[in-house]
């Protein structure tokens, strides 16, 4: 094999998986639970990345410091409400879960515990509006990954324009992950 026919294999490869992994997070929005994460007030400013708003959920900070215990990358166990809203059960340790619990993925990073999406990047001029977000709403696999969806106000009514791909983001949504 020629270098050119190398570098044209692993150019292929790389956009191969790349596709893959747009492909799992574009049937994870279509076919995952809507799930709905108390969202704890945060800044929603940056002057330097312009405007967006640094989300800090209930649950995890629930959970702050993790226990020691705790491997770094595991699962909790969340139960929903009538409205979908998501609290704390327990950390997954192999048990059989309820009609109304899923997984939530989680990794602890410097010691603090993260779910997913850190970030919610929105149109300029639009601070006022996301001021009002009290939740996240998140599509979720049996396995317990998630997407961010967009966010909602106390109601849970959306913000914004409906859908995801408002804005940059690795998954969609406005959504920033800081994985």
């Amino acid at each position: 094999m020629s270098r050119r026919q190398g570098l044209l294999a692993g150019l292929l490869l790389v956009l191969a998986v790349v596709n893959g992994l747009v492909l799992q997070k574009e049937l994870l929005l279509r076919e995952g639970t809507r799930l709905f994460l108390e969202l704890a007030p945060v800044d929603p400013r940056s002057l330097i990345q312009g405007d967006y708003m640094r989300l800090d959920y209930a649950l995890t900070r629930e959970l702050q410091p993790p226990a020691p215990d705790w491997p770094r990358d595991g699962r909790l166990v969340v139960r929903t409400d009538e409205r979908g809203v998501a609290g704390f059960v327990g950390r997954d340790q192999g048990q059989p879960l309820e009609g109304n619990q899923r997984f939530l993925r989680y990794r602890i990073r410097g010691g603090r515990m993260q779910l997913g999406a850190e970030s919610f990047f929105f149109q300029e001029g639009q601070a006022e509006l996301y001021q009002q977000a009290r939740f996240a709403e998140f599509r979720v696999n049996p396995a317990g990954e998630v997407v961010l969806v967009g966010l909602r106000d106390e109601a849970l009514q959306p913000l914004g324009k409906p859908g995801p791909g408002r804005s940059r983001g690795e998954t969609g949504g406005g959504e920033r992950s800081h994985r």
